[in-house]
């Protein structure tokens, strides 16, 4: 296998190679090593700055993404765009450069536009991470999403993964089904026909409306969150009837005839797309997911520093 991460910047899995995405993992499996020993911290970014641009709220990744950082002993900028000159109507590249201009290598970005990360990976030189840009990419989740089956399952290739849920308005699925594909998954994407995009057929996935039929063909179940605050319409009746249909709840688990993988990339409606009993049960590996982001988050900004 190679040792080199191909890429300047971290924009999307679409432009990852394989060799990439398992260059990353076995960076992970070192870092989780470090993650799991007394002393957390190794001095592998020590004279890095990474800046955390997020102009979108974010807990989890954002969380993740920090104490990545500091695990690697980088310095560590915040940068929250309620708070600051955006609010006053400064452009992303004049906020950037200003950021920039006080020496940062790296930037961490979350965006509510598609393509706000390509677009300034053009006009700047630090290397960017993309924590997610819209309803289009959100690459490390995808890598988390990918590693934890691989540790769960001992590889991601062959295996049937059904993402479940609001389809449409997800990046998580985008990146999810570009990874598993590249690592020789099987993909199914699941939820109301109004929240599947009409064209997704085309990127070589399955499609199906019927979550008891995803279930018994799967080997890991994806639950995804239903994005209310993306959606400018109505897609479905009442969240209780959206439950009743497509949220996975104990009964349903137990009526399969074999054990399936749970995955949730949070944050979790609890009672809506999964019930308490099943997001905290010995199928789930939510938490699994949490602590590997921190693993993946690590590897990816040690190998954009070039530090492999």
């Amino acid at each position: 296998m190679k040792k080199s991460f191909s890429q300047k910047h971290l924009l999307g899995i679409k432009d990852l190679s394989r060799d990439d995405i398992e260059l990353v993992f076995e960076t992970a499996d070192n870092f989780k090593t470090v993650i799991n020993r007394p002393i957390k911290k190794v001095p592998s970014l020590r004279d890095v700055t990474v800046a955390n641009i997020f102009f979108e709220n974010s807990t989890r990744t954002k969380i993740s993404f920090e104490l990545a950082q500091k695990r690697l002993s980088a310095d560590v900028v915040n940068f929250s765009a309620s708070a600051s000159s955006v609010s006053k109507g400064e452009t992303l590249i004049d906020t950037v450069k200003n950021i920039l201009s006080m020496k940062v290598d790296m930037v961490v970005m979350r965006h509510p536009s598609p393509g706000a990360c390509v677009f300034l990976s053009k006009h700047i030189d630090a290397s960017i991470i993309n924590a997610g840009d819209g309803t289009n990419e959100h690459p490390t989740q995808a890598l988390l999403d990918a590693y934890s089956i691989r540790e769960k399952l001992g590889s991601v290739k062959g295996k049937k993964v059904a993402i479940i849920g609001d389809i449409m308005h997800s990046r998580v699925a985008l990146s999810n089904i570009y990874c598993l594909q590249k690592l020789g998954a099987e993909v199914m994407v699941c939820g109301p026909t109004t929240l599947i995009p009409k064209h997704i057929g085309t990127l070589g996935v399955k499609v199906e409306s019927d979550l008891i039929k995803a279930l018994n063909w799967c080997d890991v179940a994806n639950m995804l969150r239903i994005q209310l605050e993306r959606q400018d319409i109505k897609y479905f009746p009442s969240l209780r009837e959206y439950s009743m249909l497509y949220g996975l709840n104990k009964e349903r688990l137990d009526s399969l005839k074999k054990d399936i993988v749970v995955m949730h990339p949070g944050p979790i409606n609890r009672g809506v797309e999964i019930t308490s009993d099943v997001a905290d049960s010995i199928h789930s590996i939510i938490l699994d997911q949490v602590e590997n982001g921190v693993a993946i988050r690590m590897a990816v900004m040690f190998l954009l520093a070039g530090r492999n």
